[in-house]
């Protein structure tokens, strides 16, 4: 019985992962897929946060600058209001002249003004359409915006405001292109207060320019960046833009010099002046990237005319930042570093056994039924599995030894039998060839027994005519006497041909020979009577005679082989060979007798023919003869007791053997 057995996968199946992979998977993914996904996302959720944090404290920051500039506003408008209305300023009016100018000189230091001066209720006529502050005073209501005042406008005013408010302007990078080269306005906080003293009419106008005011600008960074309340280590700048022109500020261009005249960039003056929007991002300023805020200024027409900044440098907290980030990513390493080996460690005590049970699998499969995972060690779930399948693998290789011992047995009877129907076979095979060749042989017998009868009736009218004539003529018969005798020779001959064929047809009837003859004397009467055929080619007769015993065999019978393997050899060499005769004692079975061989050196017998030789009507020489040469050989020689067989000389050519028994 056959049996196999493969381990390979089915083709077509992919191939399913392997335990070990799925474990490793298992143990690893949460560290390496899951935490830096976690790490990532609580990196961006932080940096987003403290993002916002940063947009948050500068908004606070802005919303600081915007209420020191409103409460400047605030404060210039009540301490107008207050002068206006003071008893001594309706004392001065009166004197007016020189006392009112010494006076109002003294005020605008005391109050701590840029500008400062009165307006009688008839002078404000050419002014009222012109600052809304003023119209507003002119109504009784005290007014404060912020204002721009020309370069004429400034120069109308005493203290060469003018000069102070020209600014160069400085080609700034991301700005919006234009060709103006200086800024010569001047954005000023204007207020006014109506006066209604006494016999006095009129508006009382003060303002502080803000362009250059570096005080100003310096205690809004004071206030916001340099109090310890709000966090006194940021780098924090303050500015006043007229329109997009840094007219105030603590940017530094230079280490010691201020980047007055530069521009804001084109995006942050959309949105601020274009739109009307508060920026809050991060933006670059001059020389350096700050976490900046921008509030739109509006004069007292409502027209956006500025922006108040305020910003702390983006660096240091980006410098915090990243090292945040290098600490995080340093922490998730070291967690890596610690946990992978002890993660392995307890992963590898779960694939290592189902490993070792793989490999005991693997040598099953290769047909090992011996192989064992053998010491379990732990008493775990693996344990009690690699436990059962060495006991389920003991069982498989005891069915297999049983199964095994059935499949000798199997194949030794299966064996036996086969011999036995191979034997029964070969003897069938044999009892139909000879049936067939019994069969063949009775037709020839049968046709040759009618032949002979048939030929026996005109010869024995032939013979008897012969004798008639011999008596007739008596002496008369002398000239003629050789013909007749001629005659009687050739019917003898053919009374002898017909007893020889009556004998191969009927061999019961017929006694076996009586005398023992030698072998050697009839082989050279029969080369004798092939002489005339081997005189027609170039064929060479040797001949090796021993000493042999005389056999018991019918002289003409055995004449009759010896000629037919002569003329059989002859016709295979054709005109040119050598035929080779020997004879000599030969024992077989433990008898003596006589052995004489016969060999040519033509093409010899091919295998075929070999085993079909002897055969009835077997010939190689189709159209000539009728392939009963050999046959009746066969049957001649072992009529007599011996064989004959058929092979081929070691050194070419067709051998034939004819043993017969000494007598």
């Amino acid at each position: 019985m056959d049996r196999s057995t493969s381990s390979q996968p089915r083709r077509g199946r992919v191939p399913a992962l392997s335990v070990r992979l799925r474990l490793l998977v298992l143990a690893l993914a949460p560290l390496t897929v899951l935490m830096p996904l976690l790490l990532v996302l609580g990196m961006t959720r932080w940096t987003s946060d403290y993002d916002e944090l940063l947009i948050a404290n500068v908004e606070s920051d802005l919303r600081i600058a915007e209420q020191y500039l409103a409460r400047i506003m605030e404060t210039t408008g009540d301490e107008l209001t207050g002068v206006a209305e003071s008893a001594e300023f309706g004392r001065v009016l009166a004197a007016s002249g020189p006392a009112l100018d010494s006076y109002l000189a003294e005020k605008r230091e005391a109050l701590e003004l840029d500008f400062l001066y009165y307006l009688s209720e008839e002078a404000t006529l050419g002014d009222a359409s012109r600052w809304p502050v003023i119209v507003a005073a002119l109504d009784g209501r005290p007014a404060t915006e912020i204002d721009i005042l020309s370069g004429a406008d400034l120069a109308a005013l005493p203290g060469l405001l003018d000069a102070r408010a020209r600014i160069p302007l400085i080609e700034t990078e991301a700005a919006v292109p234009t060709e103006r080269e200086v800024e010569d306005r001047g954005m000023v906080v204007h207020s006014a207060a109506p006066v209604l003293l006494d016999g006095h009419h009129g508006v009382l106008v003060g303002g502080i320019l803000l362009n250059r005011n570096l005080q100003f600008i310096d205690t809004i960074n004071a206030l916001v960046y340099l109090n310890a309340v709000t966090g006194g280590e940021r780098q924090g700048t303050a500015t006043l833009f007229l329109d997009d022109v840094r007219v105030s500020t603590n940017v530094r261009l230079f280490e010691d010099v201020r980047a007055l005249g530069t521009r804001v960039s084109a995006v942050v003056r959309q949105q601020v002046l274009g739109e009307g929007k508060t920026w809050l991002d991060r933006a670059f300023v001059v020389n350096d990237w700050y976490i900046s805020g921008y509030l739109p200024l509006t004069d007292s027409f409502g027209e956006r005319v500025g922006m108040l900044y305020v910003g702390f440098l983006e660096a240091p907290f980006a410098a915090e930042k990243r090292d945040a980030i290098l600490w995080m990513l340093a922490a998730f390493v070291g967690v890596l570093v610690l946990s992978v080996p002890l993660f392995l460690t307890l992963a590898r005590g779960i694939f290592a056994p189902l490993e070792r049970i793989t490999r005991t699998m693997q040598r099953v499969g290769r047909g090992d039924l011996s192989a064992r995972y053998g010491d379990v060690g732990a008493r775990d779930e693996i344990g009690q599995v690699a436990a059962h399948l060495d006991d389920l693998l003991g069982q498989v290789q005891d069915r297999d030894k049983r199964l095994r011992a059935w499949a000798d047995e199997l194949n030794q009877r299966v064996e036996e039998r086969t011999a036995e129907l191979r034997e029964a076979n070969a003897k069938l095979e044999e009892t139909y060839r000879q049936l067939v060749m019994n069969e063949k042989l009775a037709s020839i017998g049968e046709i040759t027994a009618g032949v002979a009868h048939e030929i026996n009736n005109p010869v024995a009218v032939i013979q008897g005519n012969v004798d008639v004539i011999r008596e007739t003529l008596g002496d008369k018969a002398q000239p003629v006497k050789t013909e007749l005798d001629l005659v009687d020779r050739q019917v003898a001959r053919i009374d002898a041909m017909v007893g020889k064929l009556l004998q191969f047809a009927r061999p019961g009837e017929f006694h076996a020979y009586e005398d023992s003859v030698s072998l050697g004397p009839l082989v050279e009467d029969c080369l004798l009577l092939v002489e005339h055929v081997l005189s027609k080619s170039a064929i060479r007769v040797e001949t090796d005679f021993h000493e042999a015993p005389e056999v018991h065999v019918d002289p003409g019978e055995m004449q009759q082989v010896i000629i037919n393997l002569v003329m059989n050899a002859t016709q295979a060499m054709g005109q040119d060979g050598t035929l080779t005769l020997t004879l000599s004692a030969e024992d077989r079975d433990g008898r003596p007798g006589a052995c004489l061989s016969v060999q040519d050196s033509g093409p010899g017998l091919s295998e075929g023919a070999m085993e079909a030789v002897f055969d009835p009507f077997f010939t190689t020489k189709q159209g000539e003869g009728t392939g009963l040469g050999l046959s009746i050989s066969q049957t001649l020689v072992q009529r007599a007791g011996g064989l004959i067989t058929a092979t081929n000389a070691p050194e070419g050519g067709a051998l034939f053997r004819v043993w017969l028994p000494a007598a």
